[in-house]
């Protein structure tokens, strides 16, 4: 199916390290649901290339906003970094994905997992109203390589003061020691119990949805834990616990 377009204005870049960054876009138009993604483009070397980005705004936001990674020799990745104020940028109409909550059951806790910028979907459907309907506690858990990764902390505020114990925000941080994380890789201390531990609710079938966003190698191995768990994949036609996006 072809891409249909519309032209977007860059309203700003903000810089969260020297690879992170997050840009909000001005576009007209765009339809989507909270946790999906849309394609961006640019214009580079009279090429246009497009890639696949999660919105991290509500449908409710008027501002459109993605969170990137600049990849070495990534043509679009590098570009989008150097954008400034006021360029010109075009973004898909329509949204794509099943990483939203129409597509899995009514539970009472549901568990956010993501490493690096897969973060970005679970914020646009926290900050949805309408998704605090479809259960009782959201465990949001991302992990990081480095403390400086663990980004949008004033949103993970805002969420917290908002929702009281109904939100529950857990980080690992793997290459160095972080006094506030938990180390290692979210897949390993399922094995081990430490996280939920940490959270202090179990994982179980009955009362357990695990969203899993991110790095292929998270999602891989941290399948493999929840299924011995006793969780299984999610599908329409055979609904289960586990619903999966990966990243790249």
């Amino acid at each position: 199916m072809t891409e249909k377009w519309v032209q977007g204005e860059v309203v700003s870049v903000k810089h969260w390290t020297d690879s992170l960054y997050s840009i909000k876009i001005d576009a007209p138009n765009v339809r989507f649901t909270a946790g999906q993604y849309t394609k961006i483009s640019l214009n580079i070397d009279d090429e246009d290339v497009a890639r696949p980005y999660s919105f991290v705004n509500s449908p409710d936001e008027s501002l459109l906003e993605i969170y990137s990674v600049s990849v070495p020799n990534g043509p679009l990745s590098t570009s989008l970094k150097k954008l400034n104020k006021g360029d010109p940028i075009k973004v898909g109409t329509h949204g794509n994905g099943f990483l939203v909550l129409d597509e899995i059951p009514i539970v009472e806790n549901i568990w956010m997992l993501a490493t690096g910028t897969g973060i970005g979907p679970y914020l646009s459907i926290l900050k949805t109203e309408s998704s605090w309907k479809r259960f009782e506690k959201a465990i949001l858990v991302h992990a990081v390589r480095f403390e400086k990764e663990l980004t949008y902390q004033e949103t993970i505020k805002e969420l917290k003061e908002k929702y009281k114990d109904r939100f529950i925000y857990i980080t690992f941080v793997s290459r160095e020691k972080s006094k506030n994380s938990l180390p290692g890789r979210i897949p390993d201390s399922i094995k081990k119990g430490t996280l939920q531990k940490k959270v202090g609710i179990k994982m179980l079938p009955e009362n357990t949805h695990v969203m899993l966003c991110g790095n292929p190698d998270m999602l891989r191995d941290t399948t493999i834990e929840l299924k011995k768990i006793g969780l299984e994949k999610h599908r329409r036609r055979s609904p289960g616990h586990i619903t999966t996006e990966n990243y790249w």
